[in-house]
């Protein structure tokens, strides 16, 4: 069995109705994208995975003290930011960051065969999270960057069936990219400035 075969929930079995996105099943699948992080297999990623942790939290914790308006991603936020509260907009706001950041250094790396994991990562760090850390921050990353492990390690880690493992991977990263384009598409950060 390999990671996807046991991960609690997949990106491709997200509800997205009417491009809203079902909040339960995102973070349940978000979950999966810190587990991920262990197969990486360096305690470089702690902070990476601390963080994501955290923004799930305040997501969860909002969903929970408000659940009749927050059956989708979009509805919680909307209730929030009406309430002129931003605790649970802004984690989903730093945790879409941090699934752009992975989805584009995965795909990267799939489109890239001969490419090392800690080049695919150090790229993505660079056109998505980069320009929103202070350079104590980017010393973090760069050091977790560093300890990506060899491709051929990482793949192995996902599963004993490289084929299968590949059309997973292609699977999961196409429905997180959906997802990813729709929070962006969001602008979270011009609607928190609105309250």
């Amino acid at each position: 069995m390999g990671f996807f075969d046991t991960a609690k929930r997949s990106f491709k079995d997200v509800p997205v109705t009417d491009g809203k996105i079902s909040t339960t099943e995102f973070l349940e699948a978000a979950e999966t994208v810190v587990q991920l992080f262990d197969v990486l297999g360096s305690a470089a990623f702690t902070p990476v995975q601390t963080d994501m942790t955290g923004n799930i939290k305040k997501i969860r914790t909002r969903q929970d003290a408000s659940p009749a308006t927050s059956g989708t991603l979009q509805d919680l936020v909307a209730s929030e930011l009406a309430e002129k509260k931003k605790t649970a907009t802004e984690g989903l706001l730093w945790l879409n960051r941090g699934l752009e950041f992975t989805s584009q250094a995965l795909r990267r790396n799939v489109s890239n065969p001969k490419e090392e994991l800690s080049n695919s990562f150090t790229d993505a760090y660079g056109c998505t999270l980069k320009k929103h850390h202070n350079f104590i921050v980017k010393g973090v990353f760069g050091v977790a960057m560093k300890a990506c492990p060899y491709r051929a390690d990482f793949y192995k880690k996902l599963g004993d069936d490289e084929e299968k493992v590949l059309a997973q991977l292609q699977e999961w990263l196409a429905a997180l990219e959906q997802i990813v384009a729709i929070l962006n598409a969001l602008d979270l950060e011009a609607q928190m400035k609105k309250i």
